[in-house]
């Protein structure tokens, strides 16, 4: 018996040693997991630690980096390094050698005593210089048609005599492309190579190829779309933005068990036509006549001797650059929902959401059926069509059969914001098994949730989630549906704290800040739209602009990756110094400017309700806020010359701003909620006239029967102001109204996404004015970032961005008996969440390893609390540094907590 009950405990203590073993996992690099096509002569390698204990730190490290296939003889180690540091870690051995794959590993060791070894993790460089290519540009051979310009076909056939042992294709466009080897497709990204400043930056895209080939006969075949080069794209009808060509650049570089090698490229020796696509525009939609497919011309074997040989150009590599951001994708399937006939006799599909993509369909019929979707977000008041505020896009696909079996059609180079859509010309019965729309957006990885008591709220968080997926399409977005789409840049700004929550942008923005930098004019200025397709005067306006600055910030604050900082720190004083080249006595009151967009005024305003803030002082909160931001890169960048000289410049700025715009009591020349929010967030008025400001600020709010009047510049701001002097009960308030204009009110009216404008559907049941009402537009589901880090509290220092220095301070109030949210940082999972259960807060936290956490849990004495059943005030790992106004700070390792605290 008792060799049994030895064995048992040994075996338990077996289990509990393996159960508590260090490991580490999700190994990036570049912030990419097994990227392709990586252009940085010094990649970076993260990774994370995952322990069951508390207080985990990694003490040391050593990477070992391996030529592909080589995993025998390391092309270079790090050594052991000892440091903390788990995320960005510099490559730093022999040059990389371009197209050149290579393995990597990480062993870590922590303060535990423990050590643990990474599975391998690899990645292949990208073509580092244009030379690289060996391949041409190529263009049609055929004389275009120049109205409709149906989508160029290009194909080339070749043989392959020996064993194919790894294949590796490298492919770009003037245009958007698809490519398709021996009948299956390349990737699975769509609208590639996505939308850059293409005259300075052009991405191209790597595949792994290798199971597409084989030995014999192969086939390549690319469709070409019009896409943002060259299609309609901006206002009044504008097209060929980039220019007038279509074309191709590609390279495939094929590996044989022999030892040889063998590149296909783009050159004179392809061939071209059109096909089945025979118009594509961003807008408008596209037409698919399927009795125009060239059957079998993806496959070895076709007949292409009729076919023109193609042109080839002499278009820039210099431009090209590897692609950092990830490729648009195929996500959410939505089945039909529900099939009805309209009031107007309209056939009517409603999904149940509004989304970006398109809609795939089934159908048989005769050759020369023709079946028409158009596309909308909502139905007017008494149920029928509605697409005016589509306003010239026209937002159909037409698909023509070409007869017998069943055919299966969708998009390739459009997509459309909708909900519901319209179906005419459909041969037989409207079935919902032949009708699914298909989600379309960046292929970010989900990173935060959150979740409450109150189910309207969920249903914001939802909104603010699908915004995002929405207008997240490679560049943000303004509104997917409508002749626009277009990267406006004050709309990404005040979105993009919210957006680093729900998934991870750093990718999506970094690629985006580049092409800021790219289009910003010579004097400084940042455009209205990046990229920039409304010409170089179409820039400068506050809040807008400011783009330059307060993104790089988001991202150095959501990741902690200094680089972007190092990247962008020339466009931010580049855009500071257009404002002070603007200003009079450091006065910035001239230029054209947007104004806190969109803010609220009522229809018949006789009595001055509209919240009209004085453009020119919102100016000058954002030039002191840019100033501010470039103040702090150059402190993280250490240079101590840049940021005496721009404290200096700041003062200036705010001395100025109070000497045009505040009285001497504090009170401002624009009295509304825009006005005393800017000021309060950027720290424009002296201290002591902060709290007066403040009380204003509220005083105001209650003036209009506790609603916000605020617009896009001064919503991001006006809660977490609140809370900042002590108004948290009011931002709770202002959360929870549910009447216009609040953020609940168009989920009381059935929204699924966030709007454009507060009343986009009025309570009556009409719409705002269609020159302007999207009902896909983030900007205004920037609320969320105060619900993350002020309900639950999950937030970030300064001298530990990224989450390595984790601020929680959760705010109980509005009612609410339970929040929690996560995110997954670069160091693992972060949680934070509270509920009531009778007389006492529940709280459970969660730490990554290699992080350490301030705490502010609310209490008033430590006695109140208790942790993992027992008194926290017995905790032998109680670390109290101080009581703070009804909280108790405490500093916590890594590991899961639960706290419960009598009230």
């Amino acid at each position: 018996m008792r060799k049994k009950y030895s064995l048992v405990f040994g075996l338990c203590l077996l289990g509990n040693a393996v159960f508590a073993q260090l490991s580490v996992q999700h190994l990036l690099t570049e912030n990419k997991t097994n990227p392709l096509g990586v252009d940085a002569v010094s990649p970076r390698f993260s990774w994370q630690l995952n322990s069951p204990k508390r207080n985990t730190v990694q003490s040391a490290y050593s990477i070992t980096l391996f030529a592909s296939g080589n995993v025998k003889k390391p092309l270079w180690q790090s050594g052991k390094t000892v440091t903390a540091a788990s995320v960005y870690i510099p490559y730093s051995g022999p040059a990389l050698q371009s197209g050149k794959k290579y393995q990597w590993l990480v062993e870590v060791w922590d303060t535990n005593g423990q050590n643990a070894k990474s599975d391998t993790a690899f990645f292949q460089m990208g073509l580092l210089q244009p030379g690289d290519w060996k391949a041409t540009w190529i263009e049609p051979g055929y004389t275009e048609d120049s109205v409709l310009r149906p989508s160029p076909l290009m194909r080339k056939q070749f043989n392959s005599t020996k064993k194919i042992v790894s294949a590796t294709a490298f492919i770009t466009a003037h245009g958007m492309y698809e490519a398709i080897i021996n009948g299956q497709r390349v990737g699975d990204a769509y609208l590639t190579p996505g939308w850059t400043a293409y005259q300075k930056r052009l991405q191209y895209q790597v595949y792994d190829v290798t199971p597409l080939l084989k030995k014999g006969s192969n086939t390549i075949g690319v469709t070409l779309g019009n896409g943002w080069y060259r299609g309609v794209i901006g206002f009044s009808n504008h097209s060929n933005v980039y220019g007038k060509d279509i074309a191709l650049l590609l390279r495939v570089e094929i590996s044989y068990s022999d030892g040889t090698s063998e590149t296909i490229v783009s050159d004179a020796s392809w061939k071209s036509n059109t096909g089945q696509i025979r118009y594509s525009e961003i807008y408008n939609g596209e037409t698919i006549d399927a009795r125009e497919e060239k059957t079998g011309w993806l496959m070895p074997g076709y007949d292409d001797s009729k076919w023109a040989p193609v042109k080839t150009a002499a278009h820039s590599k210099e431009v090209l650059v590897a692609t950092y951001n990830e490729p648009v994708k195929k996500k959410e399937i939505f089945p039909a929902l529900k099939i009805f006939t309209t009031p107007s006799g309209e056939q009517v599909i409603d999904f149940g959401q509004n989304l970006v993509g398109w809609v795939m369909v089934k159908a048989k019929g005769k050759a020369g059926d023709k079946i028409t979707l158009s596309h909308a977000e909502v139905l007017d008041k008494t149920g029928n069509f509605y697409t005016t505020n589509l306003r010239a896009a026209k937002a159909q696909d037409h698909f023509i059969l070409k007869g017998g079996e069943e055919e299966i059609f969708e998009p390739h180079f459009t997509w459309h914001g909708f909900r519901y859509i319209k179906v005419e010309g459909y041969p037989g019965e409207i079935k919902p098994e032949n009708f699914t729309a298909v989600a379309l957006y960046s292929d970010m990885a989900p990173t935060g949730t959150f979740h409450s008591s109150n189910q309207l709220v969920n249903q914001l968080q939802h909104n603010i989630q699908w915004g995002q997926r929405g207008n997240f399409l490679d560049v943000p977005t303004d509104c997917p549906q409508r002749d626009e789409r277009l990267g406006w840049t004050g709309d990404a700004q005040v979105f993009s704290r919210t957006a680093a929550f729900n998934m991870n942008v750093h990718p999506f923005f970094t690629k985006w800040l580049k092409d800021v930098a790219a289009d910003q004019q010579p004097n400084g200025s940042v455009p209205f739209v990046v990229p920039n397709v409304l010409g170089a005067n179409a820039g400068g306006s506050a809040g807008w602009a400011d783009v330059a600055n307060i993104i790089p910030w988001n991202m150095y604050l959501a990741y902690g990756d200094k680089q972007v900082l190092e990247n962008q720190y020339n466009s931010m004083k580049a855009w500071v110094g257009f404002m002070q080249s603007n200003s009079t006595n450091d006065l910035w009151n001239k230029g054209f400017h947007f104004g806190d967009w969109l803010f609220y005024r009522p229809d018949d305003d006789n009595d001055g309700k509209a919240a009209v803030t004085d453009k020119y002082l919102i100016a000058q909160c954002f030039y002191a806020h840019s100033t501010q931001l470039v103040i702090n890169a150059a402190n993280v960048l250490g240079k101590t010359e840049d940021a005496q000289q721009y404290q200096a410049l700041l003062k200036r700025i705010k001395d100025a701003y109070m000497k045009e715009y505040m009285t001497s009591n504090g009170r401002l020349v624009s009295g509304t909620q825009t006005a005393y929010v800017l000021a309060l967030n950027f720290d424009m008025l002296p201290e002591n006239l902060r709290q007066q400001a403040a009380d204003r600020l509220v005083e105001n709010i209650k003036s209009y029967g506790n609603h916000l009047t605020t617009g896009f510049l001064g919503t991001p701001y006006l809660c977490h102001v609140l809370t900042r002097y002590g108004y948290t009960d009011m931002a709770y308030t202002l959360l929870l109204q549910e009447k216009y204009p609040s953020w609940l009110y168009p989920v009381k009216m059935g929204a699924t996404t966030i709007w454009e404008r507060w009343d986009g559907i009025k309570p009556d049941g009409s719409f705002q004015v269609p020159s302007m009402n999207s009902y896909n537009h983030y900007s205004y589901g920037a609320i969320g970032d105060w619900m993350y880090r002020v309900m639950t509290g999950i937030d970030t220092y300064e001298d530990g961005p990224g989450y390595k220095h984790i601020r929680i301070q959760p705010h109980i109030g509005g009612g609410f008996t339970q929040a929690d949210a996560s995110l997954q940082t670069y160091y693992g999972k972060l949680a934070s969440g509270w509920k009531l259960e009778g007389d006492r807060l529940i709280m459970d936290i969660e730490i990554p390893a290699n992080t350490n956490a301030t705490v502010f849990l609310p209490a008033d004495d430590i006695s109140q609390v208790s942790e993992g059943g027992q008194p926290y005030e017995n905790s032998t790992a109680k670390k109290i540094t101080e009581f703070k106004t009804n909280y108790l700070r405490i500093n916590l390792g890594s590991g899961a907590y639960h706290f419960s605290i009598k009230k």
